[in-house]
Order: structure tokens, then sequence, then C-alpha cells
């Protein structure tokens, strides 16, 4: 693997351990080169707090002393709960890695107590938001502008899906069957999933793909689903632009990004009566606790129906 610069501020004999991490992570673990650069900052960062009372450490060292000191510093200088969370994620991570690698022989990450991070309510859209968005992208494409009829097809289908923004981007011309109305779908650690899509979105994906999309395309677009203006694969940028774009020409919505209107898909699921685990099974969510959130926001938009409605809320 590649010598990460940012290694070299450490001692060789730590940097060493930074550079294996991330080899198990990408090759072995099959994490994401975003998930790669978050932990093995995280681990740079402990080392350095090790090396700082310690120039000849090692990472045997590292006790649950170190760790909390280490953390400590970290809520001292503001970071959010949130990244303490994930701070602390790295560093149990890191350190189950060292015992398994026959690094250390001890894990002190196991007596680390996790920070919870506060989860906060995502804003949806009401089911007339939604509708009127859908209505506005759907006529914004009858003038058959093939700009116009991506830009349909990308709300349409990350409301009809929930799928996750770069699960959209990333999606090939034959991963769209129209005729069981589906969608395959490479999600977080390459689990591969079908998400069904109803017939407004297949009405837009037809469209797209007769009219719009061979206006757009060249010798880069290769098999991508999805084309930015010059031919090639929609970036993640362009298709959050279009999302802002599109929801605020909504009266009254909330400003939405794409992730937005994964939350609303979700959401409108349960409300409509859909069971937990079927949706947990749409959204790709390998925890039924996280598909439970959604739970929560419905709940809460009752709640507040009910204490504008009720005589007696």
């Amino acid at each position: 693997m590649d010598h990460d610069p940012a290694s070299a501020a450490l001692p060789p004999v730590l940097a060493v351990h930074v550079e294996d991490f991330a080899e198990h992570l990408a090759l072995q673990s099959n994490r994401s080169a975003h998930t790669v650069r978050a932990y093995t900052t995280d681990v740079r960062s402990l080392l350095a707090h090790l090396a700082e009372g310690k120039p000849d450490a090692r990472v045997s060292d590292i006790d649950l002393g170190i760790l909390r000191a280490w953390l400590a510093r970290q809520v001292a200088s503001g970071a959010a709960r949130s990244t303490i969370a994930r701070r602390t994620s790295s560093v149990r991570t890191f350190t189950a890695w060292l015992v398994r690698s026959g690094r250390t022989r001890h894990d002190p990450g196991t007596r680390l107590a996790s920070a919870r991070a506060h989860r906060t309510l995502p804003a949806v859209l009401h089911a007339d938001q939604a509708s009127e968005l859908m209505a506005a992208a759907e006529s914004g494409a009858r003038e058959e502008d093939p700009v116009a009829l991506r830009d349909r097809v990308i709300v349409e289908l990350l409301y009809a899906t929930g799928i996750r923004v770069g699960e959209l981007c990333g999606l090939d011309l034959d991963d769209a069957d129209a005729e069981r109305r589906v969608v395959r779908v490479l999600g977080k650690g390459d689990k591969e999933r079908t998400v069904p899509y109803g017939v407004p979105a297949a009405d837009a994906l037809e469209r797209w793909l007769t009219i719009g999309r061979p206006s757009l395309a060249t010798a880069l677009s290769g098999p991508a689903l999805l084309l930015g203006k010059r031919g090639g694969r929609i970036g993640q940028r362009q298709v959050r632009t279009v999302v802002h774009e599109a929801v605020g020409a909504v009266p009254g919505a909330p400003d939405l990004a794409p992730h937005g209107l994964r939350h609303t898909a979700a959401t409108h699921l349960l409300e409509g009566g859909a069971d937990l685990r079927v949706v947990q099974e749409v959204l790709g969510h390998s925890s039924l606790a996280t598909t439970q959130l959604y739970t929560h926001v419905s709940v809460a938009r009752l709640r507040a129906v009910h204490e504008q409605a009720h005589p007696r809320a």
C-alpha cells in the first residue's frame, strides 16, 4: 500500500501499524475509501498522543488510561458527540485488530465506553409536498429536454426507492429491470439488494432512456445509467444540486439533500403500513435499530397532527 505522508510525523515503529491497519480495512474488511481515511486519521491522532509523552512508545503501551486521555483531549477541543462516537469506534476497531494480528496481547478498547451521538429526527416532506415535487419534475420534463428528463428520473428514483445518492450514481443500464420494475443496487460493504419502484418512476426512466440519455451519451458514458451534461457518469454533487433546486421550488418544504428523500421514502412507507423489516430490506440497513429511527419520525408527526387537531390535546 502507498505510504501515507501523514504518517511521517509518527515514529516509524508506530507509523507502520497505521499503514498495515489501512490495508486491512481496505482489502480484508472491504471498508470504503472514506471509512479507511476516517479511521486511519483517528488512529494517527491516537498514536501521536501516545508518542507525545513517550517518544519510544510501542502499540503495546496503549492502555485504557491512554485511550481515555486521548478522548478527553478531543472533548476539550470541542469535538461533537457524533465525532467522539466515531473516534471511539475507530480506536476500538484498531485495538481489536492489534490483538487479532498478534501485535499486542490485551485489548483495552473492550473497556472503553462508547459515546452515544445525539440522534435528531430527520426533516422529511409531507405526502402532499412529495406529490408537488414529483408533479413539478414531471412538468419540467414535458419539453423533452434531456437534462430535465434526467432530473425527473433522479427525484423519482430517490423517492420511489429510498436508495442512497452514491447508490443512485453507481447504477448501470443493466441494473434497471423495466419489466419487473426493480433496480439492483450495490450498497455499503458491497452488499447487493433489489429495490422496487412504481409506475411514475418507470415512466420517467423509460423517457430518459429513449429520449434523454441518447442525447447526452458520448464515448465517456460507458454503462452508466445517469449522465452529466458532458456525457460522463453523473456525480453526487450534481445530484445534490438537482435535489436542492427541485425541493426549493416546493412552497413550505424543508431544505433537503438526496438523503432527505431517502428519509421521506422510509417515513411514507411506514406511515402507509409497510412492515419494518421490509423497509429495512429496501433501505439496505444491516441493523433493524437504524430503520426504527423512522418510526420515531412517524410518531412525532402523528403527535403534531394530534396536538393541532384534537380538542383535548
